[in-house]
């Protein structure tokens, strides 16, 4: 099979929602980009409840409620045995992970979003590691789990006078957009 072969099929796979796209762990995410990766767990941290966003059968957007847990360079989408979240990752892995907004509008920590594939993890003894280490203690005798591949880390925020957007993909740089409130084009930069 020529390269071209292989990568179309690939292409096929990922529209399908099934194998890995170019994503990595979060650990390597982490290692490409230490300090956005850090700002950007803080902001989870703040709060434990998130909003997900998986793929319905029709392949109409569905948004529920989950906890992120980040824990051994990666980042867990734990979730109840059977929930209909669950089956539709099962179906088509691709997700996106917003950051709870808080109470107020504010946004003084930034509007984080990661987004990626998922590979459910079905090996007992992982399983079973990952449950003894909960941070709620209280995890169902059977559940599903999940470890993200991350694909892209959007954190939008204002600083100053100006909305700034900070983009981090596989394989690139931490991408930073500067916008202000005139007709001014954006202002974009690299950081390394």
């Amino acid at each position: 099979m020529t390269t071209r072969e292989q990568r179309a099929q690939r292409v096929r796979r990922e529209r399908r929602g099934h194998g890995t796209g170019c994503g990595v762990s979060w650990a390597e995410f982490r290692e490409a980009a230490p300090g956005f990766a850090e700002a950007v767990e803080q902001r989870f941290g703040k709060y434990p409840h998130h909003v997900l966003a998986t793929l319905r059968k029709d392949g109409s957007p569905r948004l529920t409620g989950l906890e992120a847990d980040f824990r051994v360079g990666e980042l867990w989408l734990g979730m109840m045995w059977g929930s209909l979240k669950a089956r539709d990752l099962r179906r088509d892995n691709r997700f996106a992970l917003h950051a709870n907004p808080g109470s107020d509008n504010g946004m003084d920590d930034g509007d984080v979003r990661v987004s990626g594939r998922a590979v459910e993890v079905t090996a007992p003894d992982v399983l079973a590691r990952w449950a003894a280490g909960a941070p709620d203690g209280g995890t169902p005798e059977k559940f599903h789990l999940f470890r993200a591949e991350v694909e892209e880390v959007v954190w939008v925020g204002v600083e100053r006078e100006e909305i700034v957007l900070r983009i981090w993909r596989p394989g690139h740089p931490l991408r930073v957009i500067r916008r202000g409130d005139g007709d001014a084009p954006p202002d974009e930069e690299s950081a390394h």
